[in-house]
Parts: structure tokens; C-alpha cells; sequence
């Protein structure tokens, strides 16, 4: 015989539940259920600590209220408070005003209940059947006090079949065994043997009513009212010794609650139920017990997990809805093992000592339990399977379980996927309708971190929890989910649109229950996407419209690209009209408010001017870090301010993008206004220095040397302007007016960007193309000095010699002779000197010539190597006539080789 632990929880539950109410523990059967239960609950807010979301709640309290002015009136005082730094904790008050705010006798709606709810334990002492009441522990002390016990406190609730045991839910009693129906063995007793029918074998001297419960009745509190029947027990074995089958009967019915019987026990080395070896037992009646056994194993394994989980508050609620499920296929079971209870008990007190058609027989019941045995080992199985996994990820191994082509067992596991996924499906429902996470053990796919701020909250604030995505839903719908959250969010803490959810995208019907959660289920391709794909549709749509209509983020991308993309060419050109006396001067002496002050005349004197005024203000000068011998032109950038929800597209990422691409830019067009000066210079001076036959050659040295860098500038231009930027910036404007959500408008921008770093030569890849670009660019600085240096030599040598020749005119008008001899040798002199020179600037010319066609010969060979077939394109543009391919070898063979890719390639 079982001793009592007086130490026990429930033991000590109980005795603290009587001397509080001073009644006996009959009394006080509901108090101490009660206790259990307030125990075992969850009473931790299953709100997200986030300040914003819940002052959000309250003012939707008020408005529902129709409390307008009140609800204005509170976001006035709650931005006063957040001035304020004398509440720390202004969460902790908003929750406490929000709490005290709702009524206590009107039963509420919202989702977080039903948190509330799964978060509860179910007591362990109502979890079998039969149910014990008069002791804290839920089995009797020995075989014949559970004997007595059984008698008067056997389930009273009856099973729909015992032949066709339903595996999509719970069984409903027939209409034939409801209150108030006579079973109909009782109606006719007469004509044919009590106990012929075993859904029909229940106490006579019980009610309808009171034997036939419905389902969800729990058994009477109290002690058990004593029988008034005179029990004749059956016999255990006949005079050999050897155990009757009646008495294996009795003993597998209890071991299918998992509790020992006399001859039945359970092996815990061999971890199995088996007859004790000492009983006498035929094999037959021997090995058909040991098959029935098992469903009490079966049972225990399922009641362990349940029992061990029910308490665990770090299961969270989807695992509590799973045990919930579990507990409801047990009671399923204990209804079955009730009907069986009643027909022992309909037996015994007729005294059936053996075996007679209606009685029961381990046949019988093999027959019987071969689907519950079915049901429950498909529970086993699948607890096995959900070992260690909580939230989605449970549900996906219940859902990965299910895809079997036995219709019973997927039906089976379809009720309990409905019952696991319902606060998976009211998570989702309020992320999509109110952009509210309430997830406080961390079950659902959308992840948040309260740290990031307001202004990194689309990229990092929201992400996807992989891990915990359902099986059931894909990525793609895993994805729009975290879009219509995270768009609404960002509507309300960074656009700072008040706008109601409701107006945004209409609320259809949520999971308000499993059965909403099963049709759902049911219709995942169909109805769940209709709602995903809405609910995406609407909120997006206006959140790309709120961006274009109050914060005109299509005219800044378009600002982007005329000032920061040179594509404003009348504005550009003038500003660099106005800035040329300022740059030509040492980075060190530039002021930022002169060349501001330039800037803002450069857009008043072109079409910038009719720009939107909130682009131009953002629009601004800033100077790179000074490194020693720059120049005005090496520091100088423009620069476009970006803020508030604008950044989101134009992050810092972005944006230093943009100022390495203008720089490029800015260079490349600086090369060009430079060769310009140079072409100017030549032909207004190529009149003058006719008089000068001894600079022909020089000069035409230059102009030829002038003419291949025209061209060479003239083409980077060309692929620079057109074949990167301009296609760029067509597929970009394409791709922005068809986006669906904010992410497509960013992928499109970082797409775009990456793109021209890329074939801007800006990319790691193209470092070596790049420094020979900038040796290009060197080089044309280098010429355009060398010849500024020859044509101010040519001109001071052309004044001297003009002069001369106006004194020796003038000289002979007045009657003189024009020269002396000595004036005459020292301008032969002079012009002597003067000629000894022009070796020395021809050498300069030619060393400037060399030094520049070897570095485009370079360039062009790592133009015909590079992958990318643009670059290799502009390679035949920038030789076009094969002057250089004639010079170096190597362009030949990257000529021949890349005939040869294209020829495989054909």
C-alpha cells in the first residue's frame, strides 16, 4: 500500500485551502482546484515594453469611445511628458493608466486573452479519469480502495463508437445517450440481457443525466456517495491457481490509465507493462494482454510530456496549445475507458462469474482499442517529434508530421496543427492589422529589437526569425507579413501619420477560435493568401503614397540625379564657370561660405532656380579632407542633405556612394572644361604665332597631342553619360514606378548605385582601371601647363618682337635709320635665345606625349582583359583607327583573343 507524502505540494495546497476557509478537504474540493489553477497561471503582461505602443492603445481606447478631444488632449500631455526626464519609467505608468482603464465586468476581445488563456496550467488532478477529489493524490492507495472508489466514481460520459473512433476532433455523444433519453438496454430490460451492448452497459441506478454527462462536464467534486448495490465480486482465478480472464480484464483497464493492477505491473527496467512472472496465465490470454498494455504505455508517455510541459511558462503559447490539444485527445480517451468502467461495473453487480456474450473479454477489447491504440500512438509519435521545438517551429513539425497518405492520422494531426497554430494565427492577424507584436516568448517569425531608433527602424529594427517560420507559410508570404507590420510601424513612428489601421487596410475576419484557425488552415493557397496579399496590397500602397505626396521622395531621386549625377548640364557648367578663380587656388585658402554664396548664385542664374524650394535648400557645398599640394579642385563636392523618412532610402551608405560617384564625375568633367581651354587657346593663338615659322612644329605637336585627348575624354564621357547613367537611371525609374513596397524602391536605388560605382571603374575590381584613368587625368593637367608655359613664352617673344619692329618703323618715319648695328645684334640675340628654347619645350611635349600614350596603351589593354563587355566595347571606341594597337604588342594579342571568345561564343 501506497503511503502518503505529507510533504507534498498538493498536500500542502490543500491543508493551507482548509485552515483558510476552516472546512473539511471534501469542502473545500473547489477552493483547492481553484489554488491549483491560480498557481500554475501567467500573469505577465504579454505586451512589448515599447512606450509608443502602447500610448497608440490608449488613444484607440478613447477614439472608440468616441473621445476625440480626449485622445488629442493625451498625446498633447504624453509629449510634455517625454520632455520631461523626471519618469524613468513612463512604460510601466502608461500600462498601469491603460490597465486601470478597462472594465472588469465586461469580458474582453482582445487577442492578448487568449495568451492568457493558453498561458494557464491545467491542474494535474483533472487530467485523469477516474477523478479522485477526496485526497490531493489523483490514485487510490491500493487495489481495493481504487476498486471501491471506481464503483462510485467512475466517468459518467459516454462515446459516440466504439468500432469508429473519429480522428478529426473530439466525438460528440449521440443523440440516443443526451439527457433525458433512456438508454435503450434500459427500455428493454425485459426481452433481453442487461450489459448485451457495451455504449449502452451504464449504472441503473443512475439518471440520464447524471450518468450521461456531455463531454466538457468535469466529474462531480465531493466523496463518492456509497453504492447501495450488493457487489459480487468476480473471482481472480479458478481453485488450480490459474488468473481468470475476467481478472486480466479488470486489471488492463486500468493499466490503460496507466496505473498498475494486480497481476499487470509496469517494468521500469524494461520500461513495458508485464504480467508478474509469479502469475499463473495461458499464453494466449498472456500475450493478447501484453498487446492491450501497450496503450497504457502509450498513454504515459503522452501524459509525461503534457504534465511536464503544462507548467512550463517557457513553452510559450503555442506549446501550451499543443499540450491543450493533447489533454483534449486524452479526454477523448478517458471518455472510451469510462464506458468500459460502467460496463465492469454493470457486471459485477450482476455477479457474471464467467464469460458470457455480452461481457467483456480481452478480444473484445482488442477489437475495441484498435483505433484509440492507433490514435494514441500516432500522439506518442508526435510528441517524440516536437521534442525541444517551441512557436513555429513546433508548428512546422506538427505540420511536417501530417503529410502521410493516411487519412486518419493527417486528419488527426490537422485538428492538432489548428489547435497548436491558433496563437501563431493571432500573432500574425494583429501584426498585419495593427502593426502590434506581442510576443513575449518568442514563438513568432517577426523578431523585434527595442534598441535600434527611430531612424534605422526599416532596416534593422524588424526581421524575419527563419527558425520559427511554420512550414505552412512560405517565404514569400513570411516576407509581405514583416512588410505590412513594419510598414505600419513606420507610418506611425517615422512618417508620423495618424492615420487609424482601419482606414489603411479594412480588418477581415481574424482566428477568433481553432475552428476559424482550422477553415484557414484548410484554405492556405486560397484564403490565407487572399488576406496576406490584401492586407500588402493596401499598406504599401499607401505608405509609397504618403512618401511621393508629403515628403516628395520621387523629385528628391530625381534632385540626385541632376545635381549629385551632373545632370543639370546648364547649371553645372555655370558653376564651374563661377568657381574656376576659387578652385585654381590652394585647398587651404577656400572658405565654405564664399563657395556657398557661389553655389547660390549658379542657381539662381540657371533653370535650377525653378526647382522646388525644399530641394534647393538642401542642396549644399562641402570640402573633402585637405591633403598637402591639393588644389580648390581636389576638395571640392557638392553635398544634398537627407532626413526624416527620406533617409530610409538615402542612408549614409547611399549617400557616400553619391560622393565618390561625384567626385568621379566632377573630375571627369573638370578634364573636359580643361581641354576646352586648351582648344580655345589654340586657335585664338594659332593667328598670332604665324609670324613665328620656328613654332610650327611645336605647336602642331601640341595640336595633335590636344586632339587625341579630346577624343579620349570626349568617349569616357560618352559611356560615362549615356552607357552608365543614363541606362542606369532609365531601368532605375522604370523599376521605382512599378515597385509594390519601400523594399522594392530600395533594392531598385542600391541596384542602381551598384551598378554605376561598378562601371564607373569605383569598385574594388577596378582599382587598377581606375588609377590609370586618374594617371590619364594627370597627364592632360600635365600638358595643359606645359602648353599655358609655351604659348606665354611664345607671346612675351611675339611683344618683344613686335615692339621692335614698331620702333624701327617709327624711327624711319621720323627720318632715322630703324636700327642701330647694336640694336640689331642684340635682337638677334634675343631671338636666338628665344630659339634655343623651343628644343627644350619640344622635349617637354614629347616626354608629356610618351608619358601619356604608354598610360593609355595600358588602359587599354586592361580594357580588352576586363570581363564586363561594356568596358570592352569602349576599348574599340578609344581606338578606333588601331593608332595605339599599332604601338603595343599586347593589344594585339587581347585583340585576337577576344575574336576568339566571341567566335566560341557564336
Amino acid at each position: 500500500m501506497a503511503t502518503l507524502d505529507q510533504k507534498s505540494p498538493n498536500v500542502l495546497l490543500q491543508s493551507l485551502c482548509c485552515r483558510i476557509t476552516g472546512k473539511s478537504e471534501a469542502e473545500v474540493a473547489h477552493q483547492f482546484q481553484y489554488a491549483v489553477r491560480v498557481i500554475g497561471s501567467n500573469y505577465a503582461p504579454t505586451i512589448e515594453r515599447d512606450e509608443f505602443l502602447v500610448s497608440e492603445k490608449i488613444k484607440k481606447e478613447l477614439l472608440k469611445q468616441r473621445r476625440e478631444t480626449d485622445a488629442a488632449l493625451f498625446s498633447e500631455l504624453h509629449r510634455k511628458l517625454q520632455t520631461q526626464g523626471v519618469l524613468k519609467h513612463r512604460w510601466s505608468v502608461l500600462y498601469l493608466l491603460l490597465s486601470l482603464s478597462d472594465d472588469p465586468r465586461k469580458p474582453s476581445s482582445r487577442v492578448g486573452n487568449y495568451g492568457a488563456l493558453f498561458a494557464q496550467a491545467l491542474p494535474r488532478d483533472a487530467h485523469s479519469t477516474p477523478f479522485y477529489c477526496t485526497r490531493p493524490q489523483s490514485l487510490a492507495l491500493g487495489y481495493g480502495e481504487r476498486s471501491a472508489g471506481l464503483s462510485a466514481s467512475v466517468g459518467t460520459s459516454g462515446i459516440s463508437s466504439l468500432g469508429v473512433y473519429t480522428l478529426n476532433g473530439p466525438t460528440p455523444t449521440p443523440q440516443s445517450l443526451l439527457a433525458g433519453q433512456p438508454p435503450p438496454s434500459a427500455a428493454a430490460a425485459s426481452g433481453q440481457p442487461q450489459g448485451s451492448r457495451l455504449a449502452w452497459a451504464l449504472p441503473l441506478s443512475s439518471s440520464p443525466s447524471s450518468a450521461l454527462a456531455p463531454p466538457n462536464t468535469r466529474p462531480p467534486l465531493g466523496p463518492p456517495v456509497p453504492s447501495t448495490r450488493v457487489v459480487r465480486p468476480r473471482l481472480d482465478g479458478d481453485g488450480a491457481g490459474e488468473v481468470s480472464e475476467a481478472a486480466l480484464v479488470r486489471d488492463i483497464v486500468y493499466v490503460f490509465q496507466g496505473i498498475d493492477g494486480k497481476f499487470i505491473k509496469m517494468s521500469a527496467q524494461d520500461n513495458c507493462y508485464k504480467i508478474d512472472s509469479k502469475v499463473v496465465v495461458c499464453k494466449s490470454l498472456k500475450d493478447t494482454s501484453s498487446r492491450l498494455a501497450e496503450l497504457g504505455w502509450l498513454h504515459n508517455k503522452v501524459r509525461k510530456y503534457t504534465d511536464a510541459r503544462s507548467l512550463d511558462r517557457a513553452f510559450g503559447l503555442v506549446g501550451q496549445s499543443f499540450c491543450a490539444s493533447l489533454h483534449q485527445e486524452l479526454k477523448e480517451y478517458y471518455r472510451l475507458l469510462s464506458v468500459l468502467h460502467s460496463q465492469l461495473q454493470v457486471e459485477d453487480d450482476q455477479g457474471v462469474n464467467v464469460c458470457t456474450e455480452s461481457s467483456l473479454t480481452l478480444r473484445r477489447l482488442q477489437v475495441w482499442m484498435y483505433d484509440p491504440k492507433v490514435r494514441l500512438k500516432t500522439l506518442a509519435a508526435l510528441v517524440d517529434f516536437c521534442q525541444g521545438r517551441k512557436g513555429g517551429e513546433l508548428a512546422s513539425a506538427i505540420h511536417a508530421y501530417g503529410k502521410t497518405g493516411d487519412p486518419q492520422m493527417r486528419a488527426l494531426v490537422q485538428h492538432i496543427l489548428s489547435l497548436a497554430s491558433h496563437p501563431i494565427l493571432n500573432f500574425l492577424y494583429r501584426w498585419i492589422y495593427d502593426g502590434e507584436l506581442e510576443d513575449t516568448y518568442h514563438e513568432f517569425f517577426v523578431a523585434s529589437d527595442p534598441n535600434v531608433k527611430a531612424d534605422r527602424l526599416w532596416h534593422d529594427k524588424y526581421s524575419l526569425r527563419k527558425s520559427m517560420i511554420p512550414s505552412f507559410i512560405t517565404m514569400d508570404q513570411a516576407r509581405k507579413v514583416l512588410l505590412i507590420g513594419k510598414s505600419i510601424n513606420f507610418l506611425h513612428q517615422v512618417c508620423h501619420d495618424r492615420t487609424p489601421t482601419g482606414k489603411i487596410t479594412p480588418a477581415s475576419k481574424s482566428a477568433d477560435t481553432p475552428k476559424d484557425a482550422a477553415e484557414l488552415l484548410s484554405d492556405l493557397e486560397r484564403a490565407f493568401q487572399e488576406k496576406i496579399d490584401a492586407a500588402y496590397f493596401d499598406t504599401s500602397k499607401y505608405l509609397l503614397d504618403v512618401l511621393n505626396r508629403n515628403y516628395l521622395l520621387l523629385e528628391h531621386l530625381q534632385a540626385m540625379r541632376r545635381y549629385l549625377l551632373l545632370g543639370q548640364g546648364d547649371f553645372i557648367r555655370h558653376l564651374m564657370d563661377l568657381l574656376k578663380p576659387e578652385l585654381a587656388r590652394p585647398a587651404t585658402t577656400l572658405y565654405q561660405h564664399n563657395l556657398t554664396g557661389i553655389l547660390e548664385t549658379a542657381v539662381r542664374a540657371t533653370n535650377a532656380q525653378y526647382d522646388n524650394a525644399e530641394i534647393l535648400k538642401r542642396l549644399d557645398v562641402r570640402l573633402l579632407e585637405v591633403s598637402p599640394g591639393d588644389t580648390g579642385w581636389d576638395v571640392f563636392s557638392l553635398d544634398y542633405h537627407v532626413d526624416g523618412p527620406i533617409s530610409t532610402v538615402f542612408t549614409r551608405e547611399c549617400m557616400g556612394h553619391y560622393l565618390r560617384v561625384f567626385n568621379f564625375l566632377w573630375r571627369a568633367k573638370r578634364m573636359e572644361y580643361t581641354l576646352t581651354d586648351i582648344w580655345k587657346g589654340q586657335m585664338c593663338n594659332a593667328k598670332l604665332l604665324k609670324t613665328m615659322p620656328e613654332l610650327a612644329g611645336v605647336l602642331h605637336q601640341c595640336h595633335i597631342l590636344a586632339s587625341e585627348m579630346v577624343h579620349f575624354i570626349h568617349q569616357m564621357q560618352y559611356y560615362i553619360t549615356f552607357e552608365v547613367l543614363e541606362c542606369s537611371w532609365d531601368e532605375l525609374w522604370k523599376k521605382v514606378q512599378q515597385a509594390q513596397d519601400l523594399d522594392h524602391i530600395i533594392a531598385a536605388h542600391e541596384v542602381f548605385l551598384d551598378t554605376i560605382i561598378s562601371r564607373c571603374l569605383l569598385d574594388n575590381n577596378s582599382r587598377a582601371l581606375l588609377n590609370q584613368l586618374r594617371a590619364i587625368f594627370d597627364q592632360i593637367i600635365e600638358f595643359q601647363s606645359a602648353q599655358d608655359s609655351l604659348y606665354r613664352s611664345a607671346l612675351e617673344e611675339l611683344a618683344l618682337r613686335l615692339q621692335f619692329e614698331e620702333r624701327k618703323q617709327q624711327r624711319e618715319e621720323e627720318g632715322q635709320w630703324g636700327v642701330t648695328a647694336e640694336q640689331e645684334a642684340e635682337e638677334k640675340k634675343r631671338i636666338e635665345e628665344f630659339q634655343e628654347t623651343i628644343p627644350k619645350m619640344r622635349s617637354q611635349l614629347r616626354i608629356v606625349t610618351h608619358f601619356y600614350q604608354s598610360i593609355v596603351q595600358q588602359f587599354l589593354v586592361l580594357l580588352m582583359t576586363s570581363p564586363d563587355e561594356s568596358l570592352r566595347f569602349l576599348s574599340f571606341r578609344l581606338d578606333f583607327n588601331e593608332h595605339y594597337r599599332a604601338r603595343e604588342p599586347r593589344l594585339r594579342a587581347s585583340l585576337s583573343a577576344t575574336r576568339g571568345r566571341r567566335l566560341s561564343n557564336i
